[in-house]
């Protein structure tokens, strides 16, 4: 990974899905940038203007009229600021397990780039706010189920717009759940009093599906090349062949990650003394759980790679409803339907399928390291004395399991739809639900390729004294750094999730990557 930038991230601006990863997960300070001010204030003005017309106003969505099936409802001019507290409050129905910090930061910078982007028509004291919870660590509680992803996700970002008029519940950091007002206080801000479409600015738009979907994408990409390490490790241990990945057959189907996989297995297969040791064998053909890694592991990075670019589009679009255009000083608010999340929940989705796919065919390579039948030369299960050991048999069993699971998670939440709110909203994406399962998939992955990594490792010490490629050695020697050889049967999950954590926190592509240069 790039080295940390400490410098503010400029909401208004255009933002990378990098500059939303560093805001969630590593703190990195907000602003609100100046240029983006000017056209924050200019809608805000346009929306005044309606407000100030009072009753003699004409209807304008969500600014004098109630909301969703109620939208001919007209609300008088008395009534326009209870109007929008009310939404907020009334919009609070989130339930489930918490979002994590992360999370939830991730959707706070979301929406303050939605509104500090220009079209929303709210007072800049909105984006003030939202910057400076980010900045001193305030996390509403937002519960992570109740959206079906159109008008985007209402009940989550509710829950966030409650902290911020200073009701509900909030945490310092990673601290205990408090009255909002109280944590507002001690972090020394102010809860604001919503005035005219400032309520549905808030809850209206996709940041929890693009959130959760952003930090998962990321962390599948990293995954990837987990998968190409892991994958190496195992083809060493197991005496398999390099030829597969030979370039001139891979520009003759030239898909960018079938091209970058098999550079990356040229890069951690070169120098090997077990390669030399079975050069001239009989054996013409692996497995396809090897031989094909560039064309599975490459098609799951295809697909992320097309989800990515639909992120990217997502973080910097704006995604309210009406939406407030200025030009050449006239004004025109138009309603329409951009928060509504179908971009997002095809293409998590498509996410979740690509990265189930690395688990797929790691699990099939660990069969191949711990069936006797398979695995020519190894202990069967790779145990220190079969029969009295079982070795790595249930290891297999476990990674089985999550992929299993993840074929669950695999179902498109995409194509269910329930009509909502006496059926004006009466097609919606379901993209929230899109996002959480990739987040399981994401997680499952992760252990799935750790306990193949764990069991390569095996795999290869019985491969002593001959040594295996640098690239697959420096793997080697890292796992090892952190989880003993199996001399004996233990329990080993402590050693499956000390290996996760090394692709959690990249150090073991870090390590490989010191080795032998940067993998793609």
């Amino acid at each position: 990974m790039n080295a940390f930038d400490s410098s503010p991230v400029r909401v208004g601006l255009p933002l990378s899905l990098r500059d939303l990863e560093d805001v969630a997960v590593r703190g990195r300070p907000v602003a609100f940038a100046l240029e983006a001010r000017a056209k924050v204030e200019r809608s805000r003005t346009a929306v005044e203007a309606i407000a100030k017309a009072g009753d003699a106003a004409p209807n304008v969505y969500g600014v004098n009229t109630g909301f969703g099936a109620l939208s001919e409802t007209r609300i008088s001019a008395s009534d326009v600021r209870a109007l929008q507290q009310n939404l907020v409050r009334s919009h609070c129905t989130g339930v489930g397990p918490n979002l994590s910090a992360a999370e939830v930061r991730g959707m706070m910078l979301l929406r303050s780039q939605v509104l500090a982007l220009g079209h929303s028509g709210v007072r800049s004291l909105l984006v003030d706010l939202l910057v400076a919870m980010l900045n001193q660590r305030v996390h509403p509680r937002i519960p992570v189920q109740g959206s079906v992803g159109a008008s985007g996700d209402l009940a989550p970002l509710a829950h966030l717009a409650l902290t911020m008029i200073g009701e509900g519940e909030a945490q310092i950091g990673d601290g205990p759940m408090r009255a909002s007002a109280e944590v507002l206080h001690e972090a020394g801000l102010t809860a604001i009093v919503l005035e005219a479409k400032e309520g549905l600015a808030l809850i209206n738009g996709t940041q929890l599906m693009a959130s959760l979907g952003t930090l998962a994408l990321l962390a599948a990409e990293r995954l990837c090349v987990a998968a190409d390490i892991a994958g190496a490790m195992s083809l060493e241990a197991l005496k398999g062949s390099s030829r597969p990945f030979d370039e001139r057959l891979h520009l003759a189907r030239p898909h960018p990650g079938q091209l970058a996989v098999s550079k990356n297995l040229r890069a951690l297969l070169a120098s090997s003394e077990i390669a030399e040791s079975h050069r001239d064998c009989s054996k013409v053909q692996d497995a396809y759980s090897l031989r094909c890694m560039p064309q599975v592991h490459g098609a799951s990075r295809d697909a992320l790679a097309w989800v990515r670019s639909v992120l990217e589009r997502e973080v910097n679009s704006i995604t309210d409803n009406p939406s407030v255009f200025v030009d050449n000083g006239e004004t025109e608010i138009l309603s329409g339907g951009n928060f509504h999340g179908q971009p997002l929940a095809l293409a998590l989705d498509l996410a979740a399928m690509a990265t189930a796919e690395l688990a797929n065919i790691s699990e099939r390579r660990v069969e191949q390291l711990v069936n006797p039948a398979l695995s020519t030369g190894l202990s069967p299960f790779l145990a220190a004395g079969s029969g009295l050991h079982s070795g790595f048999m249930i290891a297999q069993v476990t990674s089985a399991s999550l992929v299993s699971e993840n074929k669950v998670y695999c179902h498109p939440a995409s194509v269910d739809s329930i009509p909502s709110s006496a059926g004006k909203e009466d097609h919606v994406s379901m993209g929230s639900i899109s996002a959480k399962k990739l987040r399981e998939v994401v997680t499952n992955v992760r252990v799935c390729l750790a306990i193949e990594i764990m069991t390569a490792a095996a795999g290869l010490d019985q491969r002593a004294p001959l040594r295996a490629s640098h690239g697959v050695q420096a793997a080697l020697a890292k796992v090892r750094s952190r989880v003993a050889p199996m001399t004996a049967d233990r329990p080993l999950y402590s050693d499956i999730e000390a290996v996760a954590e090394l692709l959690r926190s990249d150090e073991l592509v870090a390590s490989v990557e010191n080795s032998v240069g940067a993998l793609s």
